[in-house]
């Protein structure tokens, strides 16, 4: 199919009020689950992943397309009024935003907020748009031991996901990877760690793990630590964002959005580093520089560009290698799978229609960011004065519906109470739950690549050099290896 054939098949797919209104109910759910303390993007998009089950395909994928987006944007709003960033993306914005709220100008640091995301977004999704296909038609000369290789350098991304510590990150993968083994074999068809419960025979379902290992967490540490209200909000004030503050700040905006869609691109860093790097190179290059930090509006609009910009770029290696470019984009791998769609080269030929149907939906994100985002920003009072003892048990009621309606089994509502458990304990040691969440989805596919390569070349492991495109995924995993060692020695030393 020509350009003009696909980008037509896609429009008769999101050319209709359904695809419109459900990436419309995302980005408000993304709002506000980003602008309550405590809900992070990721888990709203775990919790609104149920829901998505039984509508279409498109539709589905963009409602969990617009909560990630509206989460990112809507931990802004909590991080300049009450000094508490709604996600981790918006710890940088606290930096400026909340001077300026201290000061009477919250409502134009929410509004240069609002500005920002909504222009790096747009730059995301269109660089998803005009480098995924490239991509993908390149990694169409994949075989078995070129993603074996490509999904080896991906698990190296867990260290870019693992905090202060990578002994505890690779801990936390290593747990991943055992639970991934569970159920039916594969390759031979046999038993793995299923202890003869025929429940296991299927491995453990992802939804239950995964909002077992996010949501039931923090619902467990309300109860462990019951707080009402977490903050003074502050008021909106009479000053609000003007055309020439935009102007002022749009050479920051830019360069910030483009260091999103970089750190985006490549899997597993995530939208806090792209939000400091930003706001540091914002900074550095501000003729305003002594102002950072005590109130600069340049410094919310460098700090919001920036994990806006990973929004879009995050697709980038999900839909043209199939590899999830964050925790969150890993949730969203569930429902493409559930729809039977597996991201990566192959949906571009057998799907175009549904990846040019999510490019054009993406393109009007951005415009119902803005829209939403700007009613958001005036009607959020109410939603930051919940307290976590009222919103948690609808949150509870929300994770045993979502995991019950994936296969209407109660033992699935029991493996989350039991990765919930897992993840408070995670939590309390220090653990961080991504690696664990990255390995679970990468490890069988590790796995099932290695020996499809090993029955392919008779059990030689020299199949996994054939070719420039595996020496280049060692090589670079080689490098990272080297790097990562490097960068924990030299931390021992300081900390030494």
């Amino acid at each position: 199919m020509s350009l003009f054939d696909n980008v037509m098949a896609g429009l008769a797919l999101v050319g209709n009020i359904n695809a419109f209104l459900s990436l419309a109910i995302g980005i408000v759910i993304g709002v506000i689950g980003g602008a309550i303390p405590g809900i992070s993007a990721t888990m709203a998009v775990a919790l609104a992943l149920p829901f998505t089950f039984p509508m279409e395909a498109i539709n589905g994928i963009l409602l969990l397309l617009g909560v990630y987006k509206g989460g990112i944007f809507g931990g802004s709003i909590p991080a300049i009024l009450i000094k508490t960033p709604g996600t981790p993306a918006s710890s940088a914005t606290v930096l400026d935003g909340h001077p300026m709220a201290a000061r009477g100008e919250a409502g134009r640091a929410l509004g240069m907020a609002l500005w920002a995301s909504c222009t790096a977004d747009l730059i995301s999704n269109l660089s998803l748009i005009l480098f995924a296909g490239w991509l993908a038609s390149f990694a169409l000369s994949f075989g078995p031991p070129e993603f074996f290789a490509l999904i080896l350098f991906s698990l190296t991304i867990i260290a870019g996901v693992s905090g202060d510590s990578l002994l505890r990150g690779a801990l936390s993968a290593l747990l991943g990877l055992l639970l991934a083994t569970i159920g039916l074999d594969l390759i031979y068809g046999t038993n793995r760690f299923t202890f003869g419960d025929p429940n296991l025979m299927g491995g453990l379902n992802f939804i239950a793990v995964l909002i077992g290992l996010f949501a039931i967490p923090e619902i467990l540490n309300t109860v462990w630590h019951p707080t009402g209200h977490l903050g003074n909000v502050q008021k909106l004030g009479k000053n609000w964002v003007t055309f020439a503050d935009y102007r002022r700040c749009f050479k920051t905006i830019v360069r910030g959005s483009f260091i999103g869609v970089f750190l985006g691109s490549i899997p597993g860093i995530g939208a806090a580093p792209a939000a400091f790097l930003s706001y540091s190179e914002a900074r550095r290059k501000s003729p305003n520089k002594a102002n950072f930090g005590k109130g600069e509006i340049e410094g919310v609009a460098a700090s919001e560009a920036g994990n806006n910009g990973v929004a879009g770029a995050t697709l980038i290696p999900l839909l043209a290698l199939g590899v999830p470019g964050d925790v969150i984009t890993a949730i969203i791998i569930g429902a493409f799978m559930v729809h039977g769609l597996q991201p990566g080269p192959m949906m571009f030929v057998m799907n175009s229609d549904i990846i040019y149907g999510l490019f054009i939906g993406l393109i009007f994100s951005s415009a119902l960011l803005f829209v939403i985002g700007g009613l958001a920003i005036r009607g959020f009072k109410p939603v930051a004065d919940i307290p976590r003892r009222i919103l948690m048990p609808m949150v509870l009621v929300l994770c045993i519906y979502g995991v019950f309606a994936v296969n209407n089994n109660l033992f699935d509502v029991g493996v989350m109470f039991v990765m919930g458990w897992v993840g408070f304990v995670m939590g309390r040691c220090h653990i961080p739950a991504a690696p664990f969440l990255i390995a679970f989805i990468l490890g069988p596919m590790l796995e099932d690549n290695f020996r499809q390569a090993m029955l392919m070349s008779g059990g030689s492991p020299v199949i996994l050099l054939r070719g420039p495109i595996t020496w280049f995924f060692w090589g670079v995993t080689a490098l990272t290896v080297i790097a990562i060692a490097r960068g924990s020695l030299d931390k021992a030393r300081e900390t030494g």
